[in-house]
């Protein structure tokens, strides 16, 4: 429960139909299964105490009569066992029998939901033995923890055009239970996924689907015993069809939490009933994935959509303010790197968008100090690839007569040596493109808007922004998208080499003709950075949390020491260079994160760090940091 995760499980017991003993007993089973697992909060199917498929000895005394007894049974079996439970079985209340949800705990009735839709058309007869549930709805919520809440709705609730989820979640039911009897067809399996994750992306929930399965009538039916666990429109696992058996995963509650806060439209509902409990917090031993690159699709048709759709966003927009101010030409910096790589890639697909000439984009390299002939060739071969307008402007002499009119010693490698080269570089792109009525496209990325990885006023500045919201590890699948899709080989070449040349700012002179300024060794892995500013400013995690699941992710390439000295870094720069992102260019949103002034992140320059750095200096590192 630490960190808002909370362990919850699916389960299909093997049942007989009207065996409400035999039911109970792998029921019990289980639960206890559920309970080694560590797991705080269980669904189990439809009427799974006596079966889905009686029909209607449903209206027989000795059949519910038994379910009594049984669910007594279970409740004392369970009452030592540190989890929260819900069961489907057949209930008489008010002298009408309902579909109801038992919900148990230390061996307890916390309370009873109920089935509002009943089914009675095709297979369905629901109303033939059941009476529709009319009781206000119940959100059960723990004392302990605010944010670990839940709601029970029962199968054709969720296929109904009023789910009773709505007002679940409305009311505050972080998780919703879905306990199902599902019949299973052709077809059905996708649908019901679809239904599943699409109900837990609408409401910003956690949503726990068990589905009837082993041992149900097969009469005229099968049930497949399709379980599924999604958290805010991701399923994040599922059995199966016929597969039955128990999964389990985590639901980060708090997750959940600060999206429902910042969603400004989710509204609230008051008619519900509450029923707290007590559940002491302990750590949740983590299982669900986590990726270590949360900008880019784990799946490779996945990513090659992705790129393709994040392409056509970056040249639209380009597009777009060409088209508006009507200018004549594009103009931008080329040095050989991934990020001017991929603006340059944008820039042509804008012209080629409308119809113009590539040879409208002036691609200017502007060789200094640090620039190596691997870059610089990259550069030319890239530009005479794509057909663009290549020039070359050397900047050497500018930056030395720079440092003779403000006496700075050439021999002093300080920021005064390296910032100079920047802004003489982009004081060449504005007074090119003033001379030919061109606009400056930048190629900063957002990874670097994070850290600040930017020369005020020098490659910080543009008429335009295409990579602004796009992160580094994010920019490097993309080009290689690029590179893979090519059929000009010349292309793929000096593409291939970009992706494989170390980052570099090339600001200080070369070492035996190589790159001797790796980014990467200044400020810390990209790789890292990247998953720190996803769950920092998308989900706004805590610091801790976020070590916490960059451990679990990432531990097989980083000790821990090496992630929690990059995350005090990325946080420190993160607080500290926030005034060069309140004076941005424009520049295209592209995901779910973006640090635009304009847009979606508003925060002071001045804005103190002090409450994440005291954070971070909580953590205790082992004495000894292996690799695992």
């Amino acid at each position: 429960m630490k960190h808002g995760f909370i362990k919850v499980a699916s389960a299909t017991p093997e049942i007989k139909v009207a065996d409400p003993v035999f039911n109970a007993d792998n029921i019990i089973s289980c639960v206890k299964k559920s309970a080694e697992k560590k797991v705080k909060l269980l669904a189990l199917p439809e009427l799974c105490l006596t079966g889905y498929t009686c029909g209607d000895l449903f209206g027989q005394r000795s059949l519910i009569e038994s379910a009594a007894r049984q669910l007594e049974r279970i409740k004392s079996e369970t009452k030592e066992l540190d989890i929260v439970f819900a069961l489907g079985i057949p209930m008489v209340k008010k002298g009408k029998l309902i579909n109801a949800a038992a919900v148990i705990y230390k061996g307890e009735t916390l309370g009873i939901s109920g089935k509002r839709n009943l089914p009675n058309y095709n297979e369905f007869y629901e109303e033939r033995n059941f009476t529709e549930y009319g009781d206000p709805p119940v959100v059960f919520k723990c004392r302990q923890m605010p944010e670990f809440t839940f709601g029970v709705e029962i199968c054709e609730d969720l296929w109904s055009t009023e789910p009773p989820s709505v007002k679940l979640a409305r009311s505050g039911a972080e998780i919703i239970l879905n306990l199902s009897a599902s019949s299973e067809m052709v077809g059905k399996s996708d649908y019901r996924r679809d239904l599943v994750k699409g109900q837990s992306g609408r409401l910003l929930c956690g949503y726990v689907y068990s589905c009837a399965g082993d041992g149900e009538s097969t009469t005229d039916l099968v049930f497949s015993g399709h379980s599924l666990i999604a958290e805010n429109g991701t399923i994040l696992c599922e059995t199966k069809p016929f597969e039955n058996g128990l999964i389990s995963t985590e639901i980060d509650v708090y997750k959940i939490a600060y999206e429902r806060r910042k969603n400004t439209v989710f509204p609230t509902y008051e008619d519900i009933e509450e029923i707290y409990f007590d559940m002491a917090p302990e750590e949740t031993e983590l299982t669900r994935y986590i990726s270590d690159t949360p900008f880019v699709p784990s799946d490779d048709s996945g990513k090659a959509r992705r790129c393709e759709e994040i392409l056509l966003m970056q040249s639209s927009g380009l597009k777009k303010r060409i088209s508006h101010t009507g200018a004549k030409s594009l103009v931008i910096g080329i040095s050989g790197g991934l990020d001017s790589c991929l603006a340059l890639l944008v820039s042509v697909k804008a012209m080629d968008l409308l119809g113009r000439s590539r040879k409208d984009i002036i691609a200017v390299t502007m060789p200094c100090f640090g620039t190596t002939e691997r870059t610089k060739g990259n550069a030319v071969a890239l530009c005479e690839a794509l057909g663009v307008t290549f020039r070359e402007v050397n900047i050497s002499k500018s930056v030395l007569q720079h440092f003779e009119d403000i006496d700075h010693d050439p021999e002093s490698r300080n920021v005064v040596y390296e910032n100079a080269q920047a802004r003489e570089r982009t004081l060449v792109l504005m007074d090119i493109a003033n001379e030919i009525s061109g606009l400056v496209v930048g190629t900063g990325d957002l990874s670097e808007l994070a850290l600040g990885w930017a020369t005020y006023n020098g490659d910080h500045m543009s008429m335009y922004g295409v990579n602004a919201g796009v992160p580094k590890t994010l920019v490097r699948h993309i080009v290689r998208f690029c590179a893979d899709s090519s059929e000009n080989e010349d292309l793929k070449r000096p593409l291939y080499d970009i992706l494989d040349t170390p980052v570099s700012p090339e600001l200080l002179p070369a070492e035996d003709g190589k790159i001797s300024q790796i980014t990467e060794d200044l400020v810390g892995p990209y790789e890292l950075h990247d998953f720190f500013l996803y769950y920092a400013v998308r989900w706004g995690f805590s610091p801790q949390k976020i070590y916490r699941l960059a451990v679990y992710a990432l531990s097989r390439k980083y000790e821990k020491s090496v992630i929690l000295k990059w995350l005090k870094n990325f946080y420190r720069r993160f607080f500290s260079q926030q005034f060069k992102r309140s004076c941005l260019p424009d520049g295209p949103k592209i995901g779910s994160v973006t640090l635009s002034p304009r847009g979606d992140w508003r925060m002071p320059s001045d804005a103190c760090k002090d409450v994440w750095m005291r954070e971070l200096e909580e953590i205790a590192l082992p004495s000894e940091n292996k690799k695992v």
